[in-house]
């Protein structure tokens, strides 16, 4: 099969653009913690855990006396100060810190957020995402992506049918979900399915019981079965209002195709409806639509802070939330790259496909 030299080298040039705009986000958000005096933070952090770690091991260690403990350690601590920059002006730290945040080389500081991860310090920054990511995804990324396979096969159908009392409920609906904030919603579902009805929970930290791989090996059925009960009712409310917007953007950018000559010429033919939609409107608004689908799923990542708040459940809005709460900079930072990384990667897709989709694009 010959290589598409046109898709080549947009992805090296779209590849090299997006990877430059990554390093300096990260560059310049290490500007900002090292003037701010938070770099000092991170960087002390980390040197306290090593400390806490000698020092056990030292303890444990027949024969050495308290005054040989306490110089091993001064010794230490002045070693690492010196390693890590401490002594020197902060900007001298500034490439270190970079390529320590490349690497999520950094350890969460605050108890708070170690809860949200439902694990224990000393805890790297890197296994606390690790840990929350996947729950969000369960929570939002469910959620966007079931609103997506609702909206993106009924979105263009409704557009064909503009005027009509589908078009106008549609309108309704995404107006509704627009005014009334996720969290608002979620309160309502937890007040009627959970108190009230009873069919619901009313906790959703105890998920964090259910979300072990050693769980699942012991018992699997009962395991998913277990995250089922916890899950459903923010996967519901979160499609749920996430699915008026979808609606709504899909029609909104179908509408201008459905007044297209071709698409009247192929409705003049007599041509079925489902065929005319999928032939003839959906193919054109492809592109839009991808770009709503990728930057969708790349920002669902991010979590709801007042939503998961709501639900206590420990995705990453949460973590996001504890780490400001606390002052946690090496969270803080480390979610700020994870994101932009999530997000960056979902743009050079996003790329590649226009590439695909749209011979038009330029090199």
């Amino acid at each position: 099969m010959p290589v598409d030299r046109r898709l080549v080298n947009v992805a090296v040039k779209r590849g090299v653009t997006l990877g430059v705009a990554l390093i300096l986000i990260v560059f310049f958000t290490a500007v900002i913690i090292g003037a701010t005096g938070y770099d000092a933070k991170i960087l002390n952090a980390l040197i306290e855990q090593r400390i806490q770690a000698l020092k056990q091991a030292l303890q444990r260690k027949p024969g050495i006396t308290q005054e040989e403990l306490q110089q091993i350690i001064e010794n230490e601590r002045e070693r690492l100060i010196h390693i890590y920059g401490l002594d020197k002006p902060w900007y001298s730290r500034l490439v270190p810190m970079t390529i320590r945040t490349f690497k999520l080389d950094l350890n969460v500081t605050s108890d708070e957020v170690a809860n949200i991860a439902g694990l224990r310090k000393p805890l790297g920054v890197g296994t606390a995402i690790k840990a929350a990511l996947p729950r969000t995804i369960i929570m939002i990324t469910v959620a966007e992506l079931l609103a997506m396979a609702i909206a993106l096969p009924l979105g263009p159908y409704i557009a064909y049918k503009r005027g009509s009392l589908l078009d106008k409920s549609v309108i309704s609906y995404a107006a509704i979900t627009n005014a009334a904030p996720l969290w608002w919603l979620a309160m309502i579902a937890i007040y009627l399915f959970g108190f009230k009805a009873g069919v619901a929970p009313t906790q959703y930290r105890q998920i964090l019981s259910f979300l072990k791989w050693d769980q699942f090996v012991s018992d699997p059925l009962y395991t998913v079965k277990q995250i089922l009960y916890f899950a459903y009712l923010p996967i519901l409310v979160t499609t749920f209002s996430f699915l008026g917007g979808w609606l709504y953007s899909v029609r909104a950018v179908a509408i201008r195709v459905v007044t297209e000559d071709y698409v009247v010429v192929a409705k003049a033919k007599g041509l079925p409806e489902n065929m005319v939609v999928r032939k003839y409107i959906l193919r054109v608004i492809a592109g839009p639509v991808v770009t709503f689908v990728i930057l969708g799923l790349a920002t669902s990542i991010q979590g709801f802070i007042i939503t998961e708040t709501v639900f206590d459940w420990p995705g990453m809005g949460s973590l996001y939330y504890q780490a400001i709460l606390s002052g946690d900079a090496p969270t803080i930072l480390g979610l700020i790259y994870v994101t932009t990384v999530v997000y960056i990667l979902g743009r050079y897709i996003l790329e590649l496909l226009y590439v695909i989709l749209d011979p038009r694009v330029k090199m």
